[in-house]
């Protein structure tokens, strides 16, 4: 095998991060990725020179970012601005960007190598991996889809770490461990004492792991969560009354104990705010509210996913929110939360300038774009308390989910995965439960057709309805955890992790001159 790296090193970095990406959802084929990132390590170390560090690192980005994003083609199918072949180049092409941030690891770890792969290396290599982690998830609004500790979701003890460092310095300790076991048949007694204390640190969260809750009173607030089964290309169907039927014979009946009933984004089109001028409204606002309004008891509240519209001084509609509202027994809308994390060339097409001439439009239907909202914010729904927003790709953003100074109950995330095929929906849901882990926080989301779930503090799947199939999910609200120790420093613990990694590489390379 190592001939055969040494012999077409591009390659078999481009094969290695192709197998890398068979670790997360749906495969979860985790083993592989820690072995494909150990022989990235020993790949990026064998490059004679700093360039072609950089282009193993990329190719292997390269080969990575397409096969994980591959459910990035399917939104193309749903749209008639542009040729849905265009979805086919769509995964490579988006590729070509995320592979950077690899090769920026790949090309800072090469520069701390030794004559041949030794502690001070591997440590930076995964103090490289935290800071490009990072990187990604901000630079040109973010792209934070997946980092490499999400596959620790099957391994819950594992990825319980996550509560005390986060996501992306779980990323640096997982390429760190594939990174020891290069060490392992050279300096056997101390890497297995370090491979060792990993061990008692996921027997310590396995130890105190719950799998499940006790019973609970009857009149215990409950959350009910609406899966209607609407594919894509039966979105427009959402204004009349046929979607709006499946959505309330899904809702359920009043009982003892309140609700909290959740529907999806994407699913109702019609607007819900009064006073918009007449020529915006296909249908009535109030009587939308009203029909809702009568599938709920007294203590009960609606939060569904909809729209609401901005307009100029003229009265002219000029952009658009991604919003959740919140509609009470009598048909009043109690709170609204609009997005804040927008995605580029779906929700707003960057650039517009230069990309609308060459034939490129948003994938969202429209003629507007979004509008950003404020940030991470909590909704005071009445009965039920403070009740956190995500809506959709808002929940991939480690340390971004949560207004500190308002921490929620829970996160509901109301998604439109009916986009991304058969990969985007457990991917998605995975990065969710990491959520959960890092805030300590229940996260509900509501898909038409995803995966739709109830995710208890700990990261556990309370109840899910599986993808493609119309259902829903009752039970009563989980409850939070403490604040995790993640939860009140953020990724400034990925920082700290990234420099302590850097700090130790610097002084052992130092030691051994």
């Amino acid at each position: 095998m190592m001939s055969l790296l040494d012999k077409y090193p591009r390659l078999a970095a481009l094969l290695l991060g192709a197998a890398a990406a068979c670790g997360f959802a749906p495969l979860q084929l985790w083993p592989l990725t820690i072995a494909a990132l150990s022989l990235l390590i020993l790949l990026v170390h064998r490059a004679p020179t700093l360039k072609a560090a950089l282009w193993r690192g990329w190719m292997f980005g390269l080969g990575h970012f397409t096969i994980n994003n591959n459910w990035f083609q399917h939104a193309f199918t749903f749209q008639d601005a542009m040729p849905a072949e265009l979805g086919y180049a769509a995964p490579i092409a988006l590729a070509l960007y995320l592979a950077v941030y690899p090769a920026l690891a790949a090309g800072l770890a090469w520069k701390m190598r030794g004559t041949r792969v030794d502690a001070a290396y591997v440590l930076a290599f995964a103090a490289a991996w935290i800071v490009a982690e990072w990187l990604r998830s901000v630079m040109f609004t973010g792209y934070a889809w997946d980092p490499i500790g999400v596959i620790w979701v099957p391994v819950q003890p594992v990825a319980a770490l996550s509560a005390w460092v986060g996501t992306y310095a779980l990323s640096g300790l997982t390429v760190l461990l594939a990174g020891s076991l290069l060490l392992l048949p050279r300096r056997p007694a101390p890497v297995a004492t370090a491979l060792a204390g990993f061990a008692a640190l996921i027997a310590a969260q396995l130890f105190s792991y719950r799998d499940a809750d006790g019973p609970v009173a009857i009149d215990t607030p409950r959350v009910r969560v609406v899966q209607p089964n609407v594919p894509q290309d039966q979105r427009g169907e959402s204004d009349g009354e046929m979607m709006l039927t499946r959505l309330s014979e899904l809702s359920g009946r009043p009982g003892e104990a309140p609700r909290l009933i959740l529907w999806p984004e994407g699913v109702i089109r019609d607007y819900f705010e009064d006073g918009y001028p007449d020529y915006v409204y296909d249908a009535d606002p109030f009587w939308l509210r009203w029909r809702m309004a009568k599938l709920l008891g007294p203590r009960d509240i609606l939060l569904t996913g909809g729209t609401a519209l901005q307009f100029d001084k003229a009265g002219t509609a000029t952009t658009a929110t991604n919003s959740v509202f919140a509609i009470d027994p009598r048909a009043r809308i109690r709170g609204r939360y609009d997005k804040a994390h927008l995605v580029p060339y779906g929700e707003y097409l960057p650039m517009p300038w230069l990309l609308k001439p060459l034939g490129l439009a948003r994938l969202v239907p429209g003629s507007m774009d979004f509008a950003e909202g404020p940030g991470p914010r909590a909704l005071e729904v009445p009965g039920f308390g403070s009740i956190g927003m995500q809506i959709c790709y808002e929940i991939i953003f480690s340390g971004e989910v949560v207004d500190p100074a308002h921490r929620p109950r829970l996160i509901f995330n109301p998604s439109n995965d009916a986009w991304f095929g058969s990969w985007g929906p457990p991917q998605h849901l995975a990065q969710a439960r990491m959520r959960a882990i890092e805030e300590g926080l229940p996260v509900i989301r509501a898909t038409p057709n995803g995966i739709s779930a109830v995710i208890a503090a700990d990261g556990r799947l309370v109840g899910t309805v599986p993808h493609q199939k119309a259902g829903a999910i009752e039970v009563a609200i989980p409850e939070p955890l403490p604040p995790t120790f993640f939860s009140r420093w953020g990724n400034w613990l990925a920082g700290l992790t990234a420099l302590l990694l850097a700090g130790a590489a610097i002084a052992i390379r130092r030691r051994h001159r």
